[in-house]
């Protein structure tokens, strides 16, 4: 079984790798002008995330059929003792999960797991994907010719399926770790089964060509003992077919030195868009202005000359580490690369929880994380962030990029949306409820408790139908998410609805009139309304019709800032 290949000592980043960039060199680079060597379209200007996918659970119907990514020893349940994550996931949207052998979660709850197989999962994060403006996803394929392989070639047509319903662009990362027999193979797995792949209205295009990325030419270590000749082979090959190839390459490329094999500088040219790695390298602020300086700008004039787009890595830090800072230390690197100029950033990675640099949503606090698993939560330094956090983080960052917010330092997104001392971005979780009618024990209070698979239902065949909270005090609120249950079993349904608001409880204005909303479970059984911030201490739902079912139904009534 692969296991995460991509840690690597950070004595790779030693003192003498910086300062072997002359001062020449530096000043040149420095005022270099990034030029991008290609317009626009699905990686030039956009923010990318590396999408593992690569999580299985025993029972999930995978051909792997074991604990994939989540245990040492597959074929048992992950455990203290038996684990390859240092993070947990917040795994409340999934609709199907695993137990495992961990302790209870701090809150009592079971420890349990997702697997990647299956469809909602990847639908899931998709849709993460495009509630957050993140752009494209590049898919890790490693060796497909062996046990591996089946479960790869699925999870491909599953992230296709979920970029597709979601909107989102996708395109084939291969990495060439421990794969012997690449320079044969890559061709034949490209031809015979990923290039069809090509045929989404969701496969990234750029320059008018199928992107592909491969990732691990000429590293210096025992994963990747390959020569530049076969290498370079690969890379002109791709673009023979058409492709607009992206090379995953070391950190010091440009200098053959550290990381990086000598005599692969013909091998790294050849590529269309260079993206360096960077997990293990930084893990403060200060380093990533000392890279920024000492590396990215001679990277950034390295490609202008020679007519290559770059695609520096972002990463969130490593949760364990305590690297994150409550997202300063990525929001820095976000700030370096835009001002670089760089062509379009990579996300290292969504759903990476083995190496605990993930963005995909994860446990907020330790209530939520197994008791006797001694990992830490996206509190570890005293900030309290929401789960989504590293998500809006990135999408932040994407704005940036693409000059939809200027250029800044100072880190626009709030660790918790609207209330930056530490509250949940939720207003109406948990707060106190009332309601025109209910049925059995259907009441309204199961609509802000937080568990997406209790419900408010109302008295049926009554129309209309009304559901409050009381969010304690005038709040300034500008959207409201509605959800039903995520299980299949609710099938699609279209909800009327109006959205009021009030001060007192007693005179309610009109927020939103009268429209319908569509929940799908194909897309997470949720609807967004968004308007003008108001000022609002009770907000109503007003429904009259549903055509999934003759009362009103909601899981979750949230209500938030913006």
């Amino acid at each position: 079984m692969t296991v995460s290949r991509r840690r690597f000592m950070t004595s790779v980043v030693s003192g003498s790798a910086l300062a072997a960039v002359g001062s020449s060199q530096l000043a040149s680079a420095l005022t270099s002008a990034a030029s991008a060597a290609s317009p626009p379209g699905d990686v030039v200007g956009k923010i990318t995330v590396g999408y593992q996918g690569w999580f299985a659970c025993i029972g999930d119907g995978a051909p792997i059929n074991t604990w994939w990514h989540w245990s040492a020893t597959g074929g048992q349940s992950p455990s203290p003792g038996n684990t390859t994550i240092v993070a947990w996931p917040d795994t409340r949207e999934y609709t199907r999960t695993y137990p495992t052998a961990y302790a209870n979660l701090g809150n009592g709850q079971p420890a349990t797991l997702f697997s990647s197989y299956d469809q909602q999962t990847v639908d899931t994060h998709f849709r993460w994907m495009r509630e957050n403006n993140i752009d494209t996803a590049a898919l890790q394929r490693f060796n497909p010719f062996g046990a591996e392989g089946p479960t790869r070639d699925a999870m491909a047509a599953k992230v296709r399926t979920a970029a597709e319903a979601n909107g989102r662009k996708f395109y084939i990362m291969y990495d060439v770790s421990d794969w012997a027999n690449f320079q044969p193979e890559i061709k034949t797995d490209w031809t015979t089964k990923m290039k069809a792949h090509t045929a989404s209205p969701m496969y990234a295009m750029q320059n008018g060509k199928p992107v592909v990325c491969i990732w691990g030419f000429g590293f210096n270590d025992n994963q990747r003992p390959f020569p530049p000749a076969p290498c370079l082979d690969v890379v002109n090959w791709f673009k023979s077919q058409g492709c607009y190839v992206i090379g995953g390459v070391p950190t010091y490329w440009r200098q053959g030195i550290n990381d990086s094999r000598p005599g692969f500088i013909d091998v790294y040219h050849a590529f269309d868009m260079i993206s360096p790695w960077m997990v293990g390298r930084i893990g403060n602020v200060a380093d990533t202005d000392r890279f920024h300086t000492n590396v990215n700008v001679p990277d950034q004039a390295d490609c202008n000359a020679n007519g290559i787009d770059y695609q520096p890595c972002v990463l969130p830090g490593d949760v364990k580490s305590r690297q994150r800072a409550h997202g300063d230390f990525m929001w820095r690197q976000f700030y370096n690369m835009v001002r670089l100029g760089a062509q379009g950033i990579y996300i290292s990675m969504f759903d990476e929880y083995n190496e605990g640099n993930q963005i995909a949503k994860s446990a907020e606090t330790l209530a939520t994380v197994p008791a006797d698993s001694g990992m830490l939560a996206l509190d570890e330094d005293g900030i309290r962030c929401s789960s989504d956090y590293y998500l809006r983080l990135t999408g932040d960052g994407g704005r940036m990029l693409k000059g939809q917010i200027a250029l800044t330092a100072t880190r626009p997104t709030p660790p918790w949306i609207g209330d930056p001392g530490g509250g949940d971005p939720n207003l109406a979780r948990g707060k106190a409820t009332s309601e025109s009618s209910h049925t059995q024990n259907f009441a309204s209070s199961n609509a802000v408790d937080g568990d997406a698979n209790s419900y408010w239902e109302s008295t049926n065949n009554a129309f209309p139908q009304w559901i409050q909270v009381d969010l304690g005090s005038a709040a300034s609120i500008g959207r409201v998410v509605l959800k039903l249950p995520p299980s299949a079993a609710w099938a699609t349904r279209t909800q009327t609805l109006s959205v009021q608001g009030s001060t007192n409880g007693t005179t309610f204005s009109t927020i939103v009139g009268s429209a319908g909303y569509t929940f799908n479970p194909a897309t997470g059984n949720t609807a967004t309304i968004t308007f003008t911030q108001t000022s609002a201490r009770y907000v109503r739902l007003n429904l009259t019709a549903n055509t999934g079912w003759p009362a009103g139904q909601l899981s979750e009534f949230e209500v938030y800032t913006a």
